[in-house]
């Protein structure tokens, strides 16, 4: 897969009057993107007027770093290219107008047609059931586009910074909120959701969304060097983990839970990677003094959890009681999301159109008061709005992220590596019970753990 050389930069970095020229105002406006996505793009597409202001954001960084963005689309590896390409183009294809002869005989549009006969309406139309819908959906790649094409002209020693951007937005939302949470969902909420009063829902309107930001921001903060070096730095980490630890527990999400396995996992693994290079130098009492520095951390993060169990019996006991429900409806929403996407297989109802069309499709004996709204699988989701195309598409982000992964191994950066990777993990895994991705927010975060795996996986050890 063609990659600009592990030993340069892209052009646009050393362009100008230095090297790094205009990173600090274009690392200055990616934050900016980032914190406004996160304060006002958490709530999904039934908060059009938040989105639209984190999209109007992104658009006018675009237009200021335009050529940031376009030496993305020159000089980008080739395979990232074509897949942000393809991503844009999947919903944008669902809306061109094609003839009746052919989007009548679409999969699933009967129904379309009937109702378009008895308005007397006739003519040429969208693949996409919904083409609004549709053009909602595809307006929400622009923030992630944006992320991505600004961020591709930074310089590859200093990217990492977006990383701890987020974690700094890890603690602006665990400010926000310990009042939902001392509240019980009745203060400091951006969004009213009455289902998941109590929760810490941060930033934003779902608390499995709000639980996995605190996962991924634990990721960064394990993986990424720090851009300070200072011997304060290392207990005031341990002390974030351990806070965003708690944050995810009074979000009582149980998928953002499970997912806690994974920061944990990669600080073991870094920790052995520490002591195995420390064995191997010749200043033996340096060595010891970092181990005996690192046990001391430990025990600090382990009497400090005590404390917290001691504390907080009570959340952490919803938390875990979640587990046993027996009432969870998404098995039902899951069964009849399968009959919908076998319906409009194969080419898909259209992007964002789920919720009109899954109505169709859900069993009467499944039908409650609430709309399901969303399939809570992704890939179901997925499968349903843009059939086929948009799996095969998935599975083909899936095997390159393997690839960078992969190669990173060999990486000088590799620490980064594994942890953009284990966010993109994370994003994943709840994409089985969840829809992470259907939000500004998370869409924004993910593309900096995207932006951080493709930059640093192409750095060969020895390089520079």
């Amino acid at each position: 897969m063609p990659d600009f050389p592990a030993s340069s930069e892209p052009p646009s970095v050393s362009a100008g009057q230095g090297r790094y020229s205009g990173f600090t105002s274009a690392f200055a406006a990616l934050s900016a993107i980032l914190l406004i996505a996160a304060v006002f793009g958490g709530g999904g597409v039934r908060y059009a007027l938040s989105n639209l202001l984190v999209q109007l954001a992104a658009l006018f960084a675009m237009a200021v770093y335009r050529e940031n963005a376009l030496s993305f689309w020159k000089h980008a590896p080739v395979s990232l290219r074509i897949g942000v390409s393809l991503v844009i183009l999947l919903p944008l294809a669902q809306l061109v107008p094609l003839p009746p002869v052919i989007w009548e005989g679409a999969p699933g549009r009967d129904l379309v047609a009937q109702a378009l006969a008895l308005t007397g309406e006739h003519g040429w139309r969208p693949l996409s059931v919904d083409p609004i819908r549709t053009l909602v959906a595809a307006t929400g790649l622009i923030v992630p586009v944006a992320v991505l094409a600004i961020g591709w002209g930074l310089p590859r020693h200093k990217i990492y910074w977006l990383g701890w951007v987020v974690v700094l937005l890890g603690v602006l939302q665990l400010t926000i909120g310990i009042p939902q949470a001392l509240s019980q969902g009745a203060n400091g909420s951006l969004y009213e959701v009455a289902s998941q009063q109590g929760a810490l829902r941060g930033f934003f309107a779902n608390r499995n969304s709000a639980g996995l930001f605190f996962v991924i921001a634990l990721i960064f903060l394990i993986s990424l060097p720090s851009p300070i070096q200072h011997k304060a730095v290392p207990p005031a980490k341990a002390m974030i983990a351990l806070l965003f630890i708690t944050a995810i527990l009074l979000t009582r999400s149980r998928s953002a839970l499970v997912l806690t396995a994974i920061p944990l996992a990669l600080a073991i693994g870094h920790l052995v990677s520490f002591w195995r290079a420390q064995s191997t130098k010749r200043q033996p009492g340096r060595s010891r003094a970092e181990t005996v520095r690192l046990a001391i951390f430990g025990v600090l993060i382990a009497a400090l959890a005590m404390a917290m169990l001691a504390l907080a019996p009570g959340r952490i006991g919803d938390t875990l009681d979640r587990f046993e429900a027996r009432t969870d409806a998404r098995a039902f929403i899951w069964e009849d999301a399968v009959f919908s996407a076998k319906r409009y297989a194969p080419i898909g109802a259209g992007m964002g159109t789920f919720d009109e069309v899954f109505q169709i499709d859900e069993s009467l004996e499944h039908m409650t008061e609430r709309r399901a709204g969303r399939a809570h699988n992704d890939y179901l989701e997925l499968a349903i709005e843009a059939g086929y195309p948009g799996l095969a598409l998935l599975f083909a982000w899936m095997a390159l992220i393997v690839w960078w992964t992969w190669r990173g191994r060999k990486s000088e950066y590799r620490q980064v590596v594994w942890g953009s990777s284990a966010a993109l993990l994370a994003i994943s895994i709840q994409s089985v019970v969840d829809y992470p991705l259907r939000n500004q927010a998370m869409l924004a975060t993910a593309c900096v753990a995207l932006l951080l795996l493709a930059r640093y996986s192409a750095v060969q050890r020895g390089t520079q």
